[in-house]
Parts: C-alpha cells; structure tokens; sequence
C-alpha cells in the first residue's frame, strides 16, 4: 500500500519517473518534466494523464502533424503506431500507462 501525492513529485531530470506498479506486463509510473520529449512511436497503446500543468501533445494524423493542449484531467491515448510527443508548458507531472520496457 502506498499513497503518492503526485504534486510533491519532481524528479532530478526531465522525463524521470517514480514506479508505481507493473500488472502482467502494463507499468504505472508518475513522471515529472519541464522539457520536451522526443517524436516516438511506442511498442504497445500508451494512455498518458496530465495530473498537474499543462502539456502540448504532438501527434501525427493521416501523416498531417496536429497538435492539443492538454489541462490537468485531461487524457491522451496513443493506439498502436500513433507518432506522438509530449512538450510541457512550465512544469507537469503526468501518469503514464504503458507495456513494460516500451519507449
């Protein structure tokens, strides 16, 4: 059992995580970032929450790049082969979702 407070958490680096749980293959982490991460494509579906700040989520539809602000509460899932990333606005901690060892 454990209780994390998400809005306490700031890791050392951008994109550092805190582990929370692997169930059969899925990992929980809470990550902290004030920077960019990188064009990717992940091995599996990834379901990606903004717990805290805002985030402007990349994302390539029908090979047109588009673009989303997300606000805390708001939701991000990447089906398989979706090309996405994540550039914060400020800081933010967001919860991700996703098959283990996956980008």
């Amino acid at each position: 059992m454990e209780i994390i407070k998400s809005k306490e958490f700031k890791a050392s680096k951008a994109w550092d995580s805190k582990f929370i749980s692997n169930m059969n293959g899925i990992t929980t982490k809470l990550h902290w970032t004030n920077k960019p991460y990188k064009w990717h494509i992940n091995d599996g579906e990834e379901v990606f929450v903004v717990l805290d700040g805002q985030v402007e989520m990349f994302y390539k539809e029908d090979k047109k790049e588009k673009s989303s602000i997300l606000n805390v509460g708001d939701i991000f899932y990447a089906s398989v082969g979706t090309e996405h990333y994540a550039h914060p606005i400020g800081e933010a901690r967001i919860l991700v979702i996703e098959k283990e060892d996956s980008l």
